[in-house]
């Protein structure tokens, strides 16, 4: 399994709130199945000083590229125009 460290950044228009909250039970929905599936391992929103969310990081893995890419496509906050950018980096969660 390859991990990765994900992190969407929201768009900043007028309805880019709007559209996150209405997409979240959507993206929640979808990360509940994942974390069955053993790809999501932990994650959460990123928030501005006022305390709204603005973006998201999580920390994920898959078995190759083409699961990435197929977890791209479907992911919500894409495909809902949420996320204005996605950062992805290779990740290796520490064990301890």
């Amino acid at each position: 399994m390859n991990q990765y460290l994900i992190t969407g950044y929201d768009y900043t228009d007028e309805g880019a709130l709007e559209r996150r909250l209405n997409t979240r039970p959507h993206h929640l929905d979808s990360l509940r199945d994942l974390k069955a599936r053993g790809i999501y391992i932990i994650g959460g929103a990123i928030l501005n000083d006022e305390g709204k969310m603005i973006g998201s990081t999580m920390i994920m893995q898959f078995e190759n590229e083409e699961q990435l890419e197929a977890w791209k496509q479907a992911e919500p906050y894409l495909t809902q125009g949420v996320w204005e950018s996605v950062d992805i980096k290779p990740f290796k969660v520490a064990t301890v």
